[in-house]
């Protein structure tokens, strides 16, 4: 059963999604509108969709797919928060060797401080910008 904590960090994750969507629910009875005509199962209240903002409760599985699909997120970090590849447990790998001297592109001081700016980020930040970045390159996979 999950802890009061990961029904609020669920609750947090979803009103972040929500303001990525163009869309944009505003309040239960929006996002219960919005979620119920993606859903293929019986509809959800208001109520019970006031639950999930106020992180009271966490959906079960099939709506939880549904919520993640229709808000363009991944499923375990709208679940869970980031996966276990984004996190600082992760093995780092090798770094790459430095570039040569005549590099086209050298790394600049805007470059670093922007890496360094995302490396300072909260985990599930740093997820949202490695999806962006994906999105721009074409590394997304389609479920």
């Amino acid at each position: 059963m999950p802890t009061t904590d990961e029904k609020q960090a669920f609750a947090d994750r979803l009103k972040l999604a929500l303001r990525r969507v163009p869309e944009k629910p505003e309040g239960p009875t929006d996002l219960a509108r919005f979620f119920n005509l993606r859903y293929q199962g019986e509809p959800v209240s208001t109520q019970t969709v006031d639950k999930w903002l106020k992180g009271r409760t966490i959906p079960k599985h099939d709506k939880l797919e549904t919520l993640a699909k229709a808000l363009g997120v991944d499923l375990h970090w709208l679940h869970y928060g980031p996966s276990p590849k984004v996190t600082t447990a992760k093995k780092k790998p090798k770094a790459a060797p430095p570039p040569p001297s005549d590099d086209k592109y050298p790394a600049s001081a805007e470059s670093l401080e922007m890496a360094n700016k995302i490396a300072s980020l909260a985990p599930h930040h740093r997820y949202l910008v490695q999806e962006l970045i994906a999105q721009f390159y074409g590394d997304v996979e389609d479920e």
